[in-house]
């Protein structure tokens, strides 16, 4: 898969609940799969049963499964429930992590590995360009991915702008 951008080393990425990382110190040692959404719209909220599915798949992979929400702490606790609570979640109130991997649409899957790369990266909602991306994070991490889509999952759809204007 083809390179799309790479992540600034001191971007610093706010975990939920915990101490705020350099891009550098996330992905020191382990490959990031983030699921990308916007609280503030119907699109994100479509695809949460279906992230956190891909997202479970790759919990024991040697790899950080996480979303990344476009809001503060606050915002991604009221829009992820529970599901906060059982992947990673990185809160970008101010997209900076959205403008560093190049995402237009949002919901995105992207997989940055640990050159800071953005290996992989599927806007919108569509399992013809998010199964690529999880098997071939299967393939390095030595995995097997995730069905997708699975029974139940949303038809494709388009997603909304990355950065509002």
């Amino acid at each position: 898969m083809p390179t799309v951008a790479t992540l600034p080393g001191d971007l610093v990425l706010h975990p939920l609940g915990g101490d705020d990382r350099s891009a550098d110190e996330q992905l020191k040692l382990f490959h990031l799969l983030a699921v990308v959404i916007d609280p503030y719209t119907f699109e994100s909220s479509w695809i949460l049963d279906t992230a956190s599915r891909i997202l479970t798949g790759f919990s024991g992979a040697d790899c950080r499964p996480a979303w990344v929400v476009t809001c503060d702490e606050e915002g991604a606790r009221q829009f992820l429930g529970e599901l906060a609570d059982r992947h990673l979640t990185f809160c970008d109130p101010d997209r900076e992590f959205v403008t560093a991997i190049g995402a237009h649409e949002l919901p995105a899957l992207c997989h940055v590995n640990l050159n800071r790369e953005v290996a992989g990266l599927a806007e919108g909602w569509n399992p013809e360009t998010w199964r690529p991306i999880a098997e071939h994070l299967a393939k390095v991490m030595s995995w097997k991915a995730p069905a997708i889509p699975a029974t139940g999952d949303p038809v494709p759809y388009s997603g909304t702008p990355a950065i509002p204007a």
